[in-house]
This record gives structure tokens, sequence and C-alpha cells, in this order.
């Protein structure tokens, strides 16, 4: 059978969504397989907001969860193995589930580079006569 968390995740993230509540993970940010600014971590922890207006490009897979966002403006991309989801829940009234923390295993996939910053191009404008 395929694992349950990830389903969980996914149906708490659009239960909270659905309430006008904000969502957010608690990730355990000694993971090894994290991509996580440890600079913000609080004794090996870290919140993160996943409301789509804080996010870009949000993939909740089977195996990992995985998106960009800003941190102190800087734009960050967040790889989070499913294992290493402490907590989902809405900020605002704390509801949600707690998972049990889960030891890294080998078979963890390893996550993908960071994509490179899509550079847009600058609009131009031409006198037409």
């Amino acid at each position: 059978m395929t694992p349950l968390k990830p389903y969980l995740i996914r149906t708490i993230y659009e239960w909270v969504l659905d309430n006008n509540l904000t969502p957010h993970l608690l990730v355990d940010a000694n993971n090894p397989k994290a991509m996580l600014p440890m600079q913000f971590a609080q004794d090996g922890k870290l919140v993160l907001n996943i409301r789509p207006a804080a996010i870009e490009a949000l993939s909740l897979g089977d195996e990992a969860i995985e998106f960009n966002t800003r941190f102190s403006g800087k734009s960050t991309y967040i790889y989070v193995p499913v294992g290493a989801v402490l907590a989902i829940y809405a900020k605002e009234n704390g509801q949600g589930m707690v998972f049990d923390a889960e030891k890294s295993e080998p078979n963890e996939p390893t996550p993908p580079p960071p994509p490179e910053p899509v550079k847009k191009a600058r609009p131009s404008l031409r006198v037409l006569k």
C-alpha cells in the first residue's frame, strides 16, 4: 500500500484553505535531505507558511513537498521530504495534525537541484508611424 501521510498532508492543506485559514508546516530542519534556510530554524525545527499568496509552484507530492518562497527578501527553493513533516496546521487556531518524527531512510529520494530562476524579458515599446 502507498503511505498515508502524503494524502493526509494534502487533505489537511485543502481543508485549512477551504476554511480561509493559513496553512503552516512544521518540519524537521535536521533532515539531511531537506533543503531549508537553516538560519531560521529553532531547536532543529522550522515553521513554513504555505498559503498560496506566500509561495510559488507548490508541489505536495507523495515523497516530498517543494515550492519557492522568500526569506528576508531572498528567493528560496524549499524541498521537504514527507518524512520530515512533523505537523500541518492552521496558524489561526492550531487545528491540524501532528505526525511522529521519522528518521531519514536510505531509500528516501535525493532532492533535485533547485530550479534556475526564470529571467523575464524587459518590455520594449516601439513608436509605429
